[in-house]
């Protein structure tokens, strides 16, 4: 059985830039697709395969890749996408907003192409580790009646709202609520999430931290902070 390519789609207004991503992937067995802007992709998106993942610039000639990129986390269809941003911006600034945005990882131009092809196969399998973990969970958490998280169904819901977090985010409540009280270091839960694939940038988890309280609301009280350690889950 010959296993079915990934398919890839880039949008960058640099033609070279768009030409060596492209080449580059292709020669490591992907599929790819390419766009110079993003209308062009949103109207790909309307009539054709949807792709496993998304490189994205943020500087483009018609629309921002911050508002693309923002657009397709409210999406029912496309928030769970992997996104990369590809980006010559390169304060840390500009990487930690990628991640309160929701990319799965930040590329600084310019960039050595074995380091992307790497960083597309490792966001790629952290993916596919949370789409098979939806059918491979233990059941319902319940705390206080406020919060529930339904692990066969990957869903949160806070007084009975359904919030939507990002697979990061849920694979970092899920680590912290498997094991109430206990403390978890960064460097643990990067370890715990990412392996030899985690991204090196300061401040990652706090970042998701910080958007994690915010989509539970009221019951982001029970993600406490431990002064130089880490973070647990608390109630």
């Amino acid at each position: 059985m010959i296993k079915e390519k990934k398919l890839i789609a880039i949008i960058d207004d640099e033609p070279d830039i768009l030409n060596l991503v492209k080449i580059n992937l292709e020669k490591s067995n992907f599929d790819t697709v390419s766009f110079t802007e993003a209308t062009s992709f949103l109207e790909y998106l309307k009539n054709n395969k949807k792709p496993d993942l998304l490189i994205l610039d943020l500087m483009l000639p018609d629309l921002d890749g911050i508002e693309l990129c923002k657009d397709l986390r409210n999406s029912p269809e496309y928030q769970y996408l992997p996104i990369i941003i590809l980006s010559a911006k390169t304060e840390e600034t500009d990487k930690i907003l990628g991640l309160e945005l929701g990319a799965d990882d930040y590329i600084a131009k310019p960039f050595s192409t074995k380091e992307l092809v790497a960083r597309v196969k490792a966001v790629l399998r952290r993916h596919h580790f949370y789409v098979d973990k939806k059918e491979d969970t233990d059941g319902i958490f319940e705390v206080n009646n406020i919060l529930t998280i339904d692990k066969h169904k990957y869903l949160v819901f806070v007084n009975g709202e359904t919030i939507k977090l990002t697979p990061t985010e849920f694979n970092i409540l899920n680590i912290l609520v498997e094991k109430k009280g206990w403390v978890y270091s960064r460097d643990q839960i990067l370890n715990s999430l990412w392996g030899n694939d985690k991204i090196v940038i300061d401040r990652t988890i706090d970042v998701h931290i910080k958007n994690l309280r915010e989509k539970l609301k009221e019951a982001g009280k029970y993600i406490k902070n431990v002064r130089g350690v880490g973070y647990k889950f608390e109630e």
